[in-house]
C-alpha cells in the first residue's frame, strides 16, 4: 500500500506516527513538509479529501496563530490558507494519505483508520 506521511520530526505524535507505520512494515514516503512547504493548491486537495477547512487545520499551539491573527473569527479561510504556505508549521499534523483516504493522525490512534 502506497502511503505517504507529511511529518515534522520535531512534533512527538508525528515521530510516533511514522514508527507505527514503519513498525507495521509499511515504507511510507515522508514529506518533512517544514523543509519543503505547501502549495495552495497542494493545501486544499489534501483539505477537500479530508472534509475539513483551513481553520479546522489550523495549528493554534503556540504563538503564530494569534500572532498573525489567524484566531479571530473573522479571518477568512483564504487568508488563513495564504498564512499556513508562508508559515508551514501553522498546519495540524502528521497528515497520513493512503489508499482508504486523507488523514490528520492527531492523536496517534487515529492512524488504525487509515490503514
Amino acid at each position: 500500500m502506497a502511503i505517504t506521511i507529511y511529518h515534522n520530526p520535531g512534533c512527538g505524535t508525528s515521530r510516533n506516527v511514522l514508527a507505527a507505520l514503519r513498525d507495521g512494515g509499511h515504507a511510507p514516503k515522508v514529506v518533512e513538509y517544514l523543509k519543503a512547504g505547501w502549495t495552495e493548491t497542494q493545501l486544499r486537495d489534501l483539505f477537500d479529501k479530508m472534509g475539513v477547512t483551513p481553520r479546522q487545520m489550523l495549528r493554534t499551539k503556540g504563538e503564530l496563530a494569534g500572532e498573525l491573527g489567524l484566531t479571530d473569527p473573522k479571518t477568512t479561510d483564504a487568508a488563513i490558507l495564504q498564512a499556513m504556505v508562508t508559515h508551514p508549521v501553522l498546519v495540524e499534523r502528521p497528515i497520513v494519505v493512503t489508499q482508504k483516504g486523507v488523514f490528520l493522525c492527531r492523536p496517534a490512534d487515529r492512524l488504525a483508520a487509515a490503514l
